[in-house]
């Protein structure tokens, strides 16, 4: 580490060593110059806008955060819950757009709505007020945001600012313009909520309807003076909110899409190669279309159907047009998830297709290959394939086939490198002024099991093989739809460090996590909790056969949001395995979380009670032998507090002995004060040492 502070202080203090990591990357139309964001160093939370010259390899700043806003942000209540749901702890400049030459980026800060010119870096403040997510138009002449439910634009020229698209009632504040719903942005990966027309005239804006989504309450219990905060939750059987579509221009005329037989509309793709396509799901998720959209009267055209048994899987970044009109989407085909270019398929079953980065003449994507662990960027050329990354690693691209930005993680090095790629050659790189974390993890990567489950055992600093027993403690997320075992020494840095606490640290990727092909992410069907624990317990077992010193008497489990009902179930269901279990922010009842991620896998509750009861966990409180942990943040709007508190209760109510820590003011994220995140963590390797019987200080 760079300074004197603890390795947990240090990581707070640098957001897990992110700060200084050069982000959001874009690249010119000529590909002379590449934008990005940036921090000024590892311990710096405020993110400029930067801008790299591909020819000389220089960089320079083109907006200073400090110089426009030396104090602290103040952010609308929209922009926080933006933030939430994107994970975004950063500050200053978050988040940018630009027109389609790269003259002109809009960005907020503190609420202010803010231009620059990219080619002198002059900026200016256009409207201070709460403005969300401000983008200019493709031609550079206007710029259109979000502020009070309402779609604003503005008039670079003559500083006209007026409403086009708004709430027919002024005081109706369960409609709103031009935002994402909860669902789209948690669950859809869906950001947006406005799109602008190739000529810059008319917008595709989203309506967002709440007024019968349920209401759910946080309280702040620490602040009984504090109003409570009402929020709009959909939990899975209950109804959404409802989103439709309108095209309007900036002379005032509106089309409306008339609502169509879907329930979420998944993403949204305006080009010049074709009409506006439209990504809509059924309720089931088992059925996604794509459509394409007639603005002059909100007809739309069925182009594509993707159907499955289980459900259809959303793939960002498709679909799109290329420039000269044909489709791009990604489907499943020979059990893969394979790259389609006007119907035709370009990838083949060798490779998982993870990601759309950009589409233009040529497509730039992510994928893997029979290693999950490991994500690279692949550009088409013609109808083959050529892989941009090299080395073993996570790599993920920006940019366009034709300059390429490569930012990559590796087992190798600490920390993000970034390459500029020119026609698949190297011509440049972006710094990175990210804190070195100084730790080298201490890993084995393994293919563990019938499954061959990919896992990586940490050991204690120096610790080799056979030099005695270890207790063991496994680290997982162990849900679908994410991977905790990705070839980057950043991913292992915290099982490194409890694993140097005494323990041998297992973190296993089971089935549902990405990379692996349809077959493997559907069988999470109707069962999330006893297969993602027969995973974890089937590779503990397989990694004790390999590396005889784990102590299979002493087992414990922590995680947090999936992993934490991981920890819970793996106590309440195995307590022949695990002895303590620190259970993060669980769900532990699947009836109070949220419609697209828990009917996905569990379909409705009213059609399945049973499913539902199997896989909650308040029905085993009573089976609790072994030693549980709960930690639960008590302003959480994504897994309530709620789960922890049913869950403790009922425990009460049978008598079984279990310990229960709330954090006050704390969200879904984990705790970010470094005083706070640093004791939260020597409070779960205390207990953990406590219930394994090791000497506290050891």
């Amino acid at each position: 580490m760079t300074d004197d502070l603890s390795f947990l202080r240090a990581q707070a203090r640098t957001q897990r060593f992110t700060l200084g990591t050069p982000r959001q990357f874009q690249a010119t139309p000529d590909g002379e110059r590449v934008l990005f964001l940036r921090s000024e160093s590892g311990h710096d939370r405020r993110n400029s806008l930067w801008q790299l010259d591909v020819a000389s390899g220089e960089e320079s700043k083109l907006v200073d955060a400090a110089e426009l806003l030396p104090g602290e942000e103040d952010l609308p209540a929209e922009e926080r819950a933006r933030r939430e749901r994107a994970r975004e702890t950063s500050g200053g400049v978050v988040g940018y757009a630009t027109d389609a030459e790269g003259a002109v980026a809009a960005f907020s800060l503190s609420g202010r709505l803010y231009t620059a010119d990219l080619a002198t870096g002059a900026a200016r403040m256009l409207v201070d007020a709460a403005v969300i997510d401000p983008r200019p138009n493709p031609q550079g002449t206007h710029v259109a945001y979000v502020a009070d439910r309402r779609l604003h634009v503005v008039d670079l020229a003559t500083g006209d600012d007026r409403v086009v698209a708004g709430p027919e009632e002024t005081d109706d504040e369960d409609v709103s313009w031009g935002l994402a719903e909860f669902i789209a942005a948690e669950e859809m990966r869906r950001v947006r909520g406005y799109w602008w027309s190739p000529d810059g005239r008319s917008l595709l804006v989203q309506r967002s309807d709440r007024s019968e989504v349920p209401r759910w309450h946080i309280a702040d219990p620490a602040n009984p003076a504090a109003p409570v905060n009402t929020v709009a939750y959909p939990a899975a059987g209950t109804t959404n909110v409802a989103v439709s579509l309108a095209v309007v221009t900036l002379d005032g005329v509106r089309v409306d899409v008339p609502a169509g037989e879907w329930e979420y509309l998944v993403a949204v793709h305006w080009s010049a190669g074709g009409p506006p396509l439209l990504t809509v799901q059924s309720r089931d998720q088992k059925c996604l279309e794509i459509r394409a959209l007639d603005v002059t009267d909100g007809s739309t055209r069925l182009l594509h159907t993707e159907k499955d048994p289980d459900w259809v899987e959303i793939v960002p970044g498709v679909p799109a047009w290329t420039p000269d009109g044909r489709l791009v989407h990604v489907g499943v085909a020979e059990g893969a998830y394979r790259l389609f270019v006007d119907g035709a398929p370009v990838t083949g079953t060798d490779l998982q297709v993870r990601s759309v980065i950009d589409v233009g003449d040529e497509v730039l994507f992510s994928a893997s290959d029979d290693d999950p662990t490991q994500i690279h960027v692949y550009r088409t050329e013609g109808g083959a394939v050529r892989r941009l990354s090299d080395g073993v690693g996570v790599h993920n691209g920006a940019g366009t086939a034709e300059t390429a930005v490569l930012a990559s993680w590796s087992p190798d090095y600490a920390g993000i490198r970034v390459s500029v790629l020119a026609g698949g050659e190297r011509v440049g790189d972006i710094a990175s002024v990210a804190a070195d974390p100084g730790l080298v993890p201490n890993v084995h990567w393994l293919e563990l099991g019938e499954r061959a489950l990919r896992a990586a055992l940490v050991l204690p600093t120096g610790h080799e093989p056979g030099e005695g027993p270890l207790p063991v403690l496994l680290d997982p997320y162990g849900g679908p739809h994410a991977q905790r075992v990705l070839r980057s020494r950043n991913a292992m840095l915290t099982p490194q460090w409890l694993a140097d606490q005494g323990f041998a640290v297992l973190v296993v990727d089971g089935r549902g996590s990405p990379g692996r092909g349809p077959e493997w992410e559907r069988a999470m069907a109707g069962d999330l909790g006893d297969v993602a624990l027969a995973d974890q317990v089937d590779a503990l077992h397989a990694a004790a056969e390999r590396f005889g010193d784990l102590d299979l008497g002493r087992v414990a489990i922590r995680g947090w949001s999936f992993g934490g009902y991981l920890a819970a179930a793996a106590v309440l269901r195995r307590p022949d395995v695990f002895t303590a279990g620190v259970a993060g922010a669980p769900v532990t009842d699947w009836s109070l979380y949220d419609t697209h991620y828990t009917e996905r896998y569990l379909g409705d509750p009213d059609e399945r009670p049973e499913v539902y009861e199997r896989n909650s966990l308040i029905t085993d409180a009573p089976e609790l032998e072994r030693s549980l942990l709960i930690v639960h943040g008590l302003a959480d709007d994504n897994v309530f507090v709620a789960h922890a508190l049913r869950l403790s209760s009922e425990l009460l109510a049978a008598g079984r002995a279990h310990t229960f820590l709330p954090l006050a003011g704390a969200t879904h994220m984990t705790p970010q004060a470094e005083e706070v995140a640093e004791n939260l963590m020597l409070t779960q390797v205390r207990w953990l040492k406590q219930q394994l019987g090791v000497e506290v200080g050891a």
